[in-house]
């Protein structure tokens, strides 16, 4: 159905990099939940009112509930597509984990409510008939959550959205809870146990966790979580694919909204080459980068002194007594300027977000190891951070 939809109103559907084509996805989804979740409530709370069971009608509410996150989620799209503008000339593609967060605290909002109503329950507990049209009704309402959830994490995964990918998470969650309301009924008509109460409570736990997980999958972009580790290896092969272009550092990914990638990144060149053709290859490698990724890059050119061979010796050897500190530091900018009394030894060193020490600490420590192997140096260091770790 949703395959029909889209080729119905959804033209160029493949060219998920047009902002354009990608909020049609999403509004189109987002009317799409609606429709099914307010389908979903209204058979559940018939089965809930005729069985007289506390977990049906939660389950009920609960669906109600994404209808609204729907709702949200289209308005999302529909504003996270609108163009930049002077008071915001980056776009507004953070709406869409707004909504995200906003869908995940509903949820867990539900989650808690029917938590309270279960537990009423097992105080004051209520007889619960159990029949064939409830049973029938929660078997469908589970088929048609796990398809939601299937077409939302696709559609997440191809548009890259996060508030698609909460709704799939949550789908999994409903047809989990909705799965263990059908359980509870089976047991009371076979058994003739009241495990209702019970199991409104397992399916407000399961409402809960869920709302929590896809809270900390869009409260992380919103903080500045570090770069796809592919797309970091993408833009740095991409970069050396040059042959001018001899190394990579400082790499920093600003995300603002999917589709709003934005790098400032160092590379690398003969400090004796030419600085036109040179520019050049700057400007053809951050164009490739937007070209394949949709990420708009800016590249600084740092020279070396490619013949100066003592400088190359003390840099490697520099770097290979650096890796006490830690295995996976780096440097660049590496200078050597002799004076009378001693040379400084003037470089970067970067390190991984993992290494705890603070800036001071690491100077420190690296001055220490200049001075203990090369007495005669003085090392003048300034610490960088891995952003991409």
């Amino acid at each position: 159905m949703l395959k029909l939809l889209t080729r119905i109103f959804i033209k160029d559907s493949e060219n998920v990099k047009d902002p354009k084509v990608r909020k049609a996805y999403g509004m189109l989804c987002g009317i799409y939940g609606v429709f099914l979740n307010f389908l979903l409530f209204i058979g559940k709370y018939l089965a809930g009112t005729l069985s007289g069971s506390m977990a049906i009608v939660a389950d009920a509410f609960n669906n109600l509930s994404d209808a609204g996150s729907s709702v949200i989620s289209f308005l999302g799209f529909a504003l996270a597509g609108k163009k930049p503008d002077p008071g915001h000339p980056f776009g507004h593609g953070r709406i869409e984990y707004l909504t995200g967060l906003m869908i995940s605290i509903i949820i867990i909002t539900v989650g808690f409510e029917l938590l309270k109503s279960s537990v009423l329950k097992i105080i004051n507990p209520q007889p619960v008939v159990s029949g064939l049209l409830p049973a029938v009704i929660l078997l469908v309402s589970i088929c048609v959550k796990v398809y939601m959830a299937c077409y939302n994490k696709k559609m997440g995964n191809k548009i890259n959205s996060t508030a698609m990918q909460a709704a799939a998470a949550d789908s999994v969650s409903d047809s989990v809870a909705t799965t263990v309301v059908l359980l509870s009924m089976a047991v009371s008509y076979f058994f003739h146990i009241n495990i209702d109460a019970y199991a409104g409570l397992l399916v407000s736990a399961f409402i809960i966790l869920g709302g929590f997980g896809s809270a900390r999958d869009t409260i992380s972009p919103l903080l500045g979580q570090a770069p796809d580790p592919e797309l970091v290896k993408g833009i740095e092969a991409l970069v050396l694919s040059h042959k001018e272009l001899l190394g990579v550092h400082d790499l920093i990914v600003h995300d603002y909204g999917p589709g709003r990638l934005m790098a400032s990144l160092h590379a690398e060149v003969n400090g004796k080459g030419d600085i036109f053709i040179l520019h050049d290859v700057i400007d053809r490698a951050e164009n490739e980068i937007y070209d394949k990724y949709g990420c708009l890059a800016t590249i600084h050119m740092d020279p070396l002194d490619m013949d100066n061979t003592e400088i190359s010796k003390r840099k490697k050897e520099i770097s290979q007594k650096l890796r006490e500190i830690s295995n996976d530091v780096t440097i660049h900018d590496f200078r050597m300027v002799p004076g009378n009394t001693h040379t400084n030894l003037i470089f970067d060193a970067e390190f991984p977000m993992t290494v705890k020490d603070s800036d001071e600490e690491l100077v420190k420590k690296i001055q220490n190891i200049i001075s203990e192997n090369w007495p005669e140096c003085n090392a003048v260091v300034n610490i960088d951070r891995d952003y991409t770790t």
